[in-house]
């Protein structure tokens, strides 16, 4: 895994909350939405099927994990994952958190507006609980 990179516009758009097994772990800097990014730390790698089974089978596991931390982080009305590519192609898959009550309900998040950043505080608060959820997950 030595040889990956992080894209350039996920690495500016997220924050890092740290690595699992096959995966970074990111955290969207949107407070619109709760919302994490495992981005397997292998190079060349843009569709699910790049993956070795045993790789696709570890990502799977650590996007049901993700789950499980994002819904008790946030405690959503659902949980919405994919993995789009379509502006980055690197592989990633997107674990979002979603409310009635969020600006793009029922519609997806993506496209939907212009991200709005966390204040500093609010972020450091949020990566040390969801680092907590992940440790004890």
């Amino acid at each position: 895994m030595s040889d990956f990179t992080l894209d350039p516009r996920l690495s500016a758009d997220t924050i890092a909350l740290g690595d699992l097994a096959l995966s970074s772990v990111l955290l969207l800097n949107d407070k619109r939405f709760p919302w994490l990014v495992l981005v397997p730390r292998l190079p060349g790698v843009s569709e699910l099927t790049d993956l070795s089974p045993e790789d696709a089978a570890r990502l799977m596991e650590e996007t049901r994990l993700a789950v499980g931390v994002m819904q008790a982080l946030a405690k959503p009305d659902k949980v919405n994952v994919g993995a789009l590519g379509n502006v980055v192609a690197q592989l990633h898959v997107h674990v979002v958190g979603r409310f009635r009550s969020d600006p793009a309900w029922p519609g997806p998040v993506w496209g939907h507006g212009t991200r709005e950043p966390y204040p500093a505080h609010a972020a450091a608060q949020l990566v040390e609980r969801a680092r907590g959820l992940f440790a004890a997950a």
